[in-house]
């Protein structure tokens, strides 16, 4: 059993980084209750053109639903407020995205919430830190904290990368400091609130890049894919069959590729002997890489680098990425086995139910919590609640 299988978690979150969270501990047994406000989580209205507009589950909102319930809450009315308040007191953990200073306006603020249970771990994702009302959006943070800046081409314009990113980022600091203040609560028996940025978790993710410049007082700059640091490593070269990747991280590895490439004399060049060399000395390399690869099989290359023991890879649309069997692994479909309703998981260590329809669930959890069907119907008459089909 996992030893997350006896936790409840409410989600009082949207988009992509809080429902993240969501699922990974559906993934792993916790009950997960989805609340929505009325209409629902907005990516229900994100639809690709393809889609059924009228579908309230788009690719975008199955990308991290799974295994959750679904109850419509109106947290503008005391009613809908008085039942969180009822979930939260069976809860452990809440994960929440509002903006600063709306929860508390909702009664659904760390304090309010763990006033009602002490227990209770919150975790909560802004935009820009508790001192900055602005709604955080993934590619308006992409470009704040740099990420535009850096990506595309050198002589093309800062490109925002094409997934959110920043939103990935923050789910998993998110994640790790749920875990961290769960292991606290078993230690001291005091529940915790935790908030991390999407700024800050993008800031934090520059890695070497923010140490080039606050330890070299090198500015980064658009590179392409190449790397500011280590050569060969990242650049696309063109084969006979489609690109490939390397990522020469070592001298040892650079000699096994000229090696491979029948240039052995390229490893004794003192412009190429080291990494520090390399990367000086980029330009050539990549003029003598570019000619050696141009009219070499791809899947025969990969293979003998592979056999080297030098890092190298195919450049892959999407589906051809699911041709993997490590990919395959981690697709999820729905019980029907329907191909419209799937997506990937971090890997499930129990069965996901598939994605709910807004409010599907809203008369069980109700009634979980002791409220008679009469009085489900007068909370949806008052609009506290959204009631799903019977």
């Amino acid at each position: 059993m996992s030893p997350l299988a006896d936790l409840v978690v409410i989600e009082l979150a949207s988009v992509l980084a809080g429902p993240s969270v969501g699922m990974f501990f559906a993934e792993h047994g916790a009950r997960v209750v989805k609340v929505e406000a009325p209409g629902g989580d907005v990516t229900r209205r994100w639809h690709l053109a393809a889609e059924d507009p009228d579908d309230d589950r788009p690719a975008y909102f199955c990308a991290v639903n799974w295994g959750k319930a679904s109850v419509g809450l109106d947290l503008r009315t005391p009613d809908g407020r008085a039942v969180l308040h009822r979930l939260v007191a069976e809860a452990d953990v809440v994960v929440s995205s509002f903006r600063p200073g709306a929860a508390a306006r909702l009664g659904a603020d760390a304090d309010t919430l763990r006033s009602v249970n002490p227990r209770l771990v919150v975790v909560e994702v802004d935009g820009y830190g508790a001192d900055d009302p602005r709604a955080g959006y993934d590619a308006v943070v992409q470009a704040e904290a740099g990420f535009t800046f850096l990506n595309g081409p050198a002589d093309g314009p800062p490109t925002k990368m094409p997934v959110a990113l920043v939103d990935v980022l923050a789910a998993h600091q998110l994640k790790e400091a749920a875990l961290v203040a769960l292991l606290g609560r078993e230690r001291t028996g005091e529940g915790a609130h935790v908030r991390v940025s999407l700024l800050g978790a993008a800031v934090a993710s520059l890695a070497n890049q923010a140490a080039n410049w606050l330890t070299a007082g090198v500015s980064p700059q658009r590179m392409g894919s190449a790397h500011p640091n280590i050569a060969p490593y990242g650049t696309v070269y063109a084969t006979a069959a489609g690109g490939v990747v390397l990522a020469v991280g070592t001298d040892r590895q650079f000699g096994a590729l000229a090696e491979a490439l029948g240039r052995p004399e390229w490893a004794d060049d003192a412009r190429f002997a080291t990494n520090a060399a390399r990367v000086r000395h980029r330009d050539a390399l990549d003029a003598l890489l570019t000619d050696s690869l141009a009219d070499r099989d791809r899947d025969a290359l990969l293979e003998d680098l592979a056999a080297r023991g030098v890092p190298a890879g195919a450049v892959r649309d999407v589906p051809t990425v699911f041709e993997h069997p490590e990919a395959r692994r981690l697709v999820l479909d729905d019980e029907a086995g329907h191909a419209a309703v799937r997506t990937v998981a971090t890997g499930t260590a129990v069965p996901l139910s598939p994605p709910p329809r807004f409010a599907a669930d809203t008369r069980q959890v109700l009634a979980g919590l002791g409220l008679d069907a009469a009085e489900a119907a007068r909370l949806a008459a008052s609009g506290a609640v959204a009631l799903g089909p019977e």
